[in-house]
């Protein structure tokens, strides 16, 4: 079963320079809590549209997937889908809203992750919540310090 969570912040940048960050997907060991990302395919303007991660999960272990991107007109937002996974993540789906505001940009950020080993329910959804904050945390840092 599925788990879902979903959070936002407000980061002190226009939103070019966030989607810059969050398209910069080899820039994820850095700051994004991932063990490594590789760039497998890019599409239209050079992005990123299938990149391969590599992640230890507390408690559950490690984890491999494929993600296939597709990202929103206008650059407000992108959202990605599993190609593939393996070990402690079964699939993910998710997705980065942008909206500019006085040169602030606020960012939603949603997440469904399947887990690929049994966890109890309310173990699920704080660790999915977690998963939101650390990375909303993380984006904020990385943009507002460029």
């Amino acid at each position: 079963m599925a788990e879902h969570a979903e959070g936002s912040i407000t980061i002190d940048a226009p939103l070019s320079s966030v989607m810059d960050v969050i398209a910069d997907y080899e820039a994820y060991p850095v700051w994004a809590g991932v063990k490594s990302a590789t760039v497998l395919e890019r599409g239209p303007g050079d992005r990123a549209t299938r990149v391969a991660f590599e992640v230890d999960v507390p408690v559950l272990g490690k984890a491999s997937y494929t993600l296939a991107y597709r990202y929103a007109p206008g650059d407000l937002g992108l959202s990605w889908s599993t190609i593939e996974a393996r070990g402690a993540v079964r699939e993910l789906h998710g997705e980065y809203l942008l909206n500019e505001i006085d040169d602030q940009t606020d960012v939603t950020y949603r997440l469904s992750v399947e887990l690929g080993v049994l966890v109890p329910g309310m173990l699920r959804t704080e660790g999915a919540k977690r998963v939101i904050e650390a990375a909303l945390k993380g984006l904020k840092e990385r943009v507002e310090a460029m």
